[in-house]
């Protein structure tokens, strides 16, 4: 077995994400996240009840983990009002996006956790969550750093515990190897199925994808995007 078959966890401390801040934020963004990011993120401690972190009934949560600067989220959350969503991103840039989607669209079914994701998942209840995104991750592309890469078989371990049967993982990546990485690992992970029949399933997005500016800059560079659905039986 070569280092590329190996899923060694992180060492102590080392987060699977990059930096947590860019370039300074405007006046606008910093209210943001001193006054409205304290009111919709996630508790810190503690098993979650996903039905009391929205101040109205839900009838599914979709949780997406990673979503950069928050157009996937906030579109979704648009477009399934009677949806309950978490996002997870510890980018503050990304963060203030969101809140500003969230705060203009007043869309009062997102919550944020903007913190590692691993962090939140072992909280949620089992078979609590109809969907998990994963998109377009930081594809750590050196050897050494593969180890920071999200998908791993103790995170999809997790992504299989808290999706309820019948509810879907998907993936999305313009790194061929990542994709590549990632149906390795769900193929030996216990619960989920990838459910693609024929080409089209994995070259073309799905029929709500909304699309992000990142993969719109893949796709300008030649990178062709990958789109990947499991099931948990």
């Amino acid at each position: 077995m070569t280092d590329d078959d190996t899923d060694a966890a992180p060492e102590r401390g080392r987060a699977f994400y990059g930096r947590r801040k860019g370039k300074r934020l405007r006046a606008g963004q910093e209210e943001r996240i001193a006054a409205l990011l304290p009111r919709l993120r996630v508790p810190a401690d503690g098993p979650l009840d996903p039905a009391a972190l929205f101040p109205r009934p839900v009838s599914a949560l979709w949780v997406e983990i990673g979503f950069g600067g928050g157009e996937h989220l906030a579109a979704q959350a648009r477009a399934h009002p009677q949806i309950g969503f978490i996002g997870c991103e510890p980018f503050v840039n990304g963060v203030a996006k969101l809140l500003r989607a969230v705060d203009d669209g007043g869309l009062d079914n997102a919550r944020l956790w903007d913190r590692d994701a691993m962090e939140l998942l072992p909280r949620l209840p089992a078979a609590s969550a109809a969907r998990v995104y994963l998109l377009y991750p930081d594809p750590w592309p050196k050897r050494r750093q593969r180890k920071r890469r999200f998908v791993s078989d103790e995170s999809l371990t997790e992504i299989a515990r808290v999706l309820a049967p019948g509810g879907e993982f998907r993936f999305a990546s313009d790194i061929d190897d990542y994709a590549g990485w990632t149906l390795v690992r769900t193929a030996r992970a216990p619960h989920l199925r990838w459910t693609a029949e024929r080409a089209s399933d994995w070259t073309q997005p799905w029929p709500d994808w909304p699309g992000t500016r990142y993969e719109a800059k893949a796709v300008a560079q030649g990178r062709r995007p990958t789109y990947l659905a499991f099931a948990r039986d």
